[in-house]
């Protein structure tokens, strides 16, 4: 604690604060930008520290972090296209809010959610990073593999009212996963042209799949009832937003809770973490009906917990070089490009370093809220854009975000093909939610179980490696129980219907 107060004065010198701000927009700028995932954005920012002392250098990449993770949900919400795979959940009721005129609403509710389950991710890292690395430490492979199997139970109830339709979009979501190449064995496998011989890109599908769709959408001749062609905008205050995200704390508690603990699993991402804490909060709520239609608790729960991850995330990472995200991953260069070298030591040998890096990330979600609340009064001139200008410019974007990744166009024509292909799948009640998912999943899920079965195969057999030892009956039951409480909502539903 003495150490967290004492170097926060660092954090408020001209050049770190300076540093600090500009990385805050600057990464709000990136997130909301599809293509841009928060990954690539601190690669991006990574050459630009070279020259830099290494407390500013990690300021700018932990400021770039934080607000790109945020900053997602902007495209999200105003155009239907996540920013990152982290911002997917926050696009089930976002755009439906601001469908309804009210995205700046619904803006609000995602910076105060993401500055709130951010700030309790940060203060994990403070207090109980000791505690928290040895308990990270204890995830294998099988555990993994049985949080991927929990992720890919929440596939039937996202985006569609049809669980059937849920399930199988999830499904060509996990085939499409398995395009490329074995990631055990290195066997080719579906490599049908040379543009899918390295697989497919999870950004190339996140960004074909919500964006091409949209951008056909808006070019298409549309009858709207009553000749309406407009809907109008309205403004709230952020008095009135922050009193009616405290009022959905339950949304807030589940959404940060779940950021945390999903932030501590390495390489599991806030994908996960928005997506299982939106599903948990969605059943957990009387209004389950409204899920999907502009719930403010839906954007609530997804965005308090793929911030509340980004703290949590850094505990291996600092504590024993194990990330928690790809984006911690990317951070990990960032450490050791200036001489850092994670572990135990790392807070007594560079304590003014880390120290004051981890105090920029609590004032950086301060930064963060505030600048996005003053976007969000603009909304209304991106929700006013003619529809024939708003197409181009997201087909432009979305070229870009997706040559940029690789610098492939075989990636561009993967997005253009899959893109088309929602297009059409939406027009008969299909969503592209569960097939990301399950693009995002399949690689979890498949590298872990094939290394899980050769470690059991030398060992206590597969079958005992994946079933015995406490935490993997802890997550195999949670496994179970979201598949019972599933089959009993939908039953439940019919019944009322």
């Amino acid at each position: 604690m003495l150490d967290f107060l004492q170097y926060m004065p660092e954090v408020f010198t001209l050049w770190n604060f300076t540093i600090l701000v500009l990385g805050t927009v600057g990464g709000l700028i990136l997130g909301a930008t599809p293509g841009l995932s928060p990954t690539m954005a601190v690669a991006l920012l990574i050459p630009f520290t070279f020259h830099m002392q290494p407390t500013t250098g990690l300021i700018l990449l932990g400021a770039a972090y934080t607000s790109t993770v945020a900053g997602g949900a902007v495209s999200a919400i105003l155009l239907s296209i996540p920013g990152a795979p982290a911002n997917i959940a926050t696009t089930l009721d976002g755009n439906p809010l601001a469908k309804k005129g009210k995205a700046t609403a619904a803006l609000h509710y995602c910076f105060i959610s993401s500055f709130i389950g951010g700030v309790i991710g940060v203060f994990i890292l403070i207090f109980f990073t000791p505690t928290l690395s040895k308990w990270a430490l204890g995830f294998g492979p099988s555990h993994l593999f049985w949080v991927a199997i929990l992720g890919v139970t929440v596939i039937g109830s996202l985006g569609s009212g049809s669980v059937i339709k849920g399930l199988f979009s999830g499904f060509v979501g996990l085939w499409i996963s398995t395009i490329g190449y074995d990631p055990v064995l290195g066997v080719e496998r579906f490599n049908y042209t040379e543009h899918l011989a390295g697989g497919i890109n999870i950004i190339a599908a996140l960004v074909g799949l919500f964006a091409i769709p949209q951008v056909l959408s808006m070019v298409t001749p549309q009858t709207l009832p009553n000749g309406i062609t407009k809907f109008a905008m309205e403004s709230q205050s952020v008095v009135t937003s922050m009193m009616e995200t405290i009022k959905r704390w339950k949304a807030l508690i589940i959404g940060s809770v779940i950021g945390v603990v999903v932030g501590l699993i390495p390489g599991a991402g806030g994908q996960i973490a928005g997506l299982v804490a939106y599903d948990q909060t969605r059943k957990m709520s009387p209004n389950k009906e409204d899920f999907g239609k502009g719930e403010p608790a839906g954007v609530i729960a997804a965005e308090s917990a793929n911030n509340g991850m980004v703290g949590p995330s850094l505990v291996p990472l600092l504590t024993l070089s194990v990330p928690g995200s790809p984006t911690a991953a990317v951070l990990l260069g960032g450490l050791l490009i200036h001489g850092l070298f994670p572990g135990p030591s790392l807070f007594t040998d560079h304590a003014p370093v880390v120290w004051t890096f981890i105090d920029s990330l609590l004032v950086g979600q301060l930064l963060m809220c505030l600048f996005g609340i003053m976007i969000s009064r603009y909304s209304r001139f991106v929700m006013d854009i003619p529809e024939f200008y708003m197409a181009a410019a997201i087909t432009v974007l979305a070229v870009f975000g997706t040559y940029s990744v690789q610098n492939s166009f075989s990636d561009v024509f993967v997005m253009m093909t899959l893109g088309v292909t929602m297009f059409f799948a939406s027009k008969i009640g299909f969503s592209p939610s569960p097939v990301v998912l399950g693009i995002i999943l399949g690689p979890i899920a498949e590298t872990n179980f094939l290394q899980g079965q050769l470690i059991g195969s030398v060992g206590e057999g597969t079958f005992n490696y994946f079933f015995s030892g406490t935490l993997n009956i802890v997550l195999i039951a949670i496994v179970v129980s979201s598949i019972i409480y599933s089959a009993y909502s939908e039953l439940s539903t019919k019944k009322k219907s």
